[in-house]
């Protein structure tokens, strides 16, 4: 993870140095502060790469005398499918929607979105994917 930590480090020193330079040329605020949140979740997402690539041993891609074989083996739990995020996808429109059409609405959207969210934490404790 060292190489990806470097990447996303890099990028938000890119943006570091443009959004003071993109302030004194456009006098835009709204430029300015995307550039500046950008370099913000820049630095944020490399900490937290680096943090991981100190928990994590050795990857062979991190190595210069890695080798594929040296990745072989399971690589981590992936699902092989769920309906949760759709469902929740759909909680979170009713919340918005609420939002515009009235507070009763947006209740009923957090209510159902509290369910969803409940299944699809638990999705796995369960039914034919429980382990």
């Amino acid at each position: 993870m060292k190489a990806e930590t470097w990447t996303i480090l890099s990028c938000g020193i890119f943006f570091a140095l443009i959004a003071p330079v993109y302030w004194v040329l456009t006098k835009d605020p709204t430029g300015t502060t995307a550039l500046v949140m950008t370099t913000l979740l820049c630095v944020l997402l490399g900490f937290y790469l680096g943090v991981v690539a100190k928990q994590i041993p050795d990857r062979p891609e991190d190595r210069s005398d890695g080798e594929i074989l040296d990745g072989a083996g399971e690589q981590g739990f992936f699902p092989p499918y769920s309906w949760w995020p759709l469902f929740c996808a759909a909680a979170l429109a009713v919340c918005v929607l609420g939002v515009v059409i009235g507070w009763w609405l947006f209740i009923i959207g957090c209510t159902i979105g509290a369910v969803m969210v409940c299944g699809w934490i638990f999705e796995y404790y369960r039914g034919i994917h429980s382990h």
